[in-house]
């Protein structure tokens, strides 16, 4: 390869198309290689076992804090952090959770893991809880990247729902997800749920999302497994809604993850920042129309 390149130094036009060519191969080869995807027992022992360390502390999070993320972060660093937030941004992180025996790197898989932030100005929890627990519209609130979704079953805080996802990326990608989803309140400014996979499936052909899937754990391997844990806030005049997204992919094939890691690890990260972005954008809309969702919360909070 140092050869290939050693001969375009000088002719960044060349160097350019070179540089194209091998893109073009290497998509061309994951997406080949990737048909046979499988994931192994191992892959999913590595990564319950980065769950369990994740879960562990999450659950302590809740009830000892630092309750949202920035606020574990040095003085300067969470007044700044808040600062942002309250403009309007959307704050994103890596995350990797350390513990004896874990670690987010896994055998023949990628563990995704991101924290991320937005701060919706003007909401309370008594309006927005009811627009999230609303699965029958996720796809609203989550287009492009969730195209259906209806609940399945409900029952007191747990939630059992289902979503289409739709990934184009390298290549165009449908998903057929289930989760279970659990609801708890820490005190009454402060609110959670865990939104766990059940079920990842992918549609053999995406231009016919109703059609026959893999079964689950084949297919071409970019997505294996999605969790996201959120946490929200009340303060400050608005609410602060923090996610926690964890999901495993295959691995990237010898030889090429030196052009196609950087890609595909920030592919999560911009599914994260795009679905906080629509989220606030959503609840906005919905809080200006003045439509009243009191009545959602009180049978909730009256169950």
């Amino acid at each position: 390869m140092t050869g290939y390149w050693e001969q375009f130094k000088n002719r960044p036009q060349q160097a350019a198309s070179g540089l194209v060519l091998v893109f073009a191969f290497c998509l061309l080869t994951l997406n080949n290689a990737s048909a046979a995807a499988e994931l192994k027992q191992k892959t999913t022992d590595a990564f319950n076992k980065y769950v369990a360390a994740t879960e562990a502390r999450v659950n302590n999070e809740l009830h000892s804090g630092p309750f949202l993320f920035v606020d574990g972060l040095a003085g300067d660093a969470m007044q700044r952090s808040y600062e942002r937030l309250k403009k309007g941004e959307i704050l994103v992180e890596k995350l990797d959770t350390k513990a004896p025996g874990v670690s987010s790197d896994v055998p023949d898989g990628m563990v995704h893991h991101w924290v991320g932030l937005i701060f919706i100005p003007n909401a309370t929890l008594a309006r927005m809880v009811p627009i999230l627990q609303d699965y029958e519209h996720r796809a609203d609130l989550y287009k492009p990247d969730v195209t259906a979704s209806h609940l399945i079953s409900h029952q007191g805080n747990d939630f059992k729902f289902f979503l289409r996802l739709y990934q184009k990326r390298f290549t165009t990608a449908v998903f057929n997800t289930e989760y279970t989803a659990h609801w708890g309140q820490v005190d009454p400014k402060k609110w959670y749920t865990h939104s766990i996979s059940s079920k990842i499936a992918e549609v053999k052909d995406s231009d016919h999302p109703d059609g026959e899937e893999w079964p689950v754990g084949q297919g071409r391997g970019y997505l294996w497994r999605l969790n996201t844990y959120w946490r929200f806030q009340e303060k400050d005049g608005g609410v602060y809604m923090q996610c926690e997204a964890l999901s495993l992919t295959r691995d990237i094939p010898f030889g090429l993850a030196w052009l196609l890691r950087p890609l595909v690890t920030k592919i999560p990260k911009e599914s994260l920042d795009r679905a906080l972005g629509q989220t606030r954008t959503v609840v906005e809309e919905k809080l200006k129309t003045g439509n009243s969702l009191a009545t959602g919360w009180t049978a909730w909070n009256n169950r």
